[in-house]
């Protein structure tokens, strides 16, 4: 599948020869899918990211030009057998995939969920959970509770945006000895660091040996809160626009420097910062033969 790119623009007040500013799509094509791990055994998962390491290695990709690696996805093909943690969701009787899509516990739950404090609600009530951009990790919880949701995503660094829903799983581990166990509900927390809607809440479960794995009550949250930056104003929202930068005080030279692309991790406007920081910074190490070094005076991402 093809997940979002992070895409950072930076704009200069120098002399500088000019560009064009159209994202280059061929790029983006070319550039490797962020790609994720989900332990389908554990009742909850962490992805660690600190943001300090990261701007550190973007800082020095301004160097080497060098992209992150990612994880691989792993999926389990044969399992044991051994019991697996029950979910706090009600099982439907009787216990068939069917009666699990089509229960209306499960969308009256969905419907009635409040929309947490700072977010806002992107989907209710869908049959599928998100594929959204930057995975941070997934809690089950004890009742079907958007405000408890939010709450811990709100302690994570870089969380923007959660998914809950109901999940129907084994209850055993699924493998040729047990091809369809009876089921469990889990009520899953994702973590995102990119925001969720409908578009991307493409996740519908998948059928492990004769065991079917579904979502139901899917609802997506994001936040409206976006932390500033140290050593930049704003942000300012530009909606579905992106920025042409401006041309020089003269009205004669594109002030546009380029752009690069973000693919691991959440979605961060400090690493643009640290990029457009050490773009200045390296220029200015570098002075060109006539004229000012470029520096970098705003990003757009």
């Amino acid at each position: 599948m093809r997940y979002i790119n992070v895409i950072a623009l930076f704009g200069a007040f120098s002399f500088i020869h000019a560009s064009p500013q159209d994202i280059d799509f061929g790029l983006v094509d070319e550039t490797p899918d962020p790609t994720y791990t989900i332990d389908d055994s554990a009742t909850a998962q962490t992805v660690t990211y600190n943001p300090v390491a990261v701007a550190a290695s973007i800082v020095a990709d301004i160097n080497s030009g060098d992209l992150p690696a990612h994880a691989k996805l792993m999926k389990r093909t044969n399992g044991t057998c051994t019991s697996k943690p029950l979910g706090a969701g009600p099982v439907p009787v009787p216990d068939t995939a069917p009666n699990f899509a089509s229960d209306p516990d499960f969308a009256a739950a969905a419907s009635a969920a409040p929309t947490p404090s700072g977010y806002t609600n992107t989907f209710t009530n869908l049959n599928a959970s998100s594929n959204a951009y930057g995975y941070m990790g997934f809690t089950t919880l004890s009742s079907y509770d958007s405000n408890a949701c939010a709450a811990k995503c709100n302690a994570i660094t870089d969380c923007i945006a959660i998914n809950i829903f109901f999940e129907r799983d084994a209850t055993l581990d699924v493998g040729p000895a047990c091809p369809n166990p009876p089921s469990t509900t889990n009520i899953k927390c994702v973590f995102w660091g990119g925001p969720v809607s409908a578009s991307n809440a493409n996740n519908y479960g998948y059928t492990d040996n004769q065991f079917q794995v579904l979502i139901a009550g899917s609802n997506g949250y994001v936040s409206t809160t976006v932390a500033p930056v140290t050593g930049y104003t704003g942000p300012d929202c530009l909606g579905n626009a992106a920025i042409n930068a401006p041309l020089d005080c003269n009205g004669t030279v594109d002030t546009y420097l380029g752009a690069k692309i973000f693919t691991a991790g959440p979605f961060d406007p400090s690493l643009c910062a640290a990029a457009c920081s050490a773009t200045s910074a390296y220029n200015l190490r570098h002075p060109p033969a006539t004229g000012s070094p470029k520096t970098c005076q705003f990003y757009n991402t």
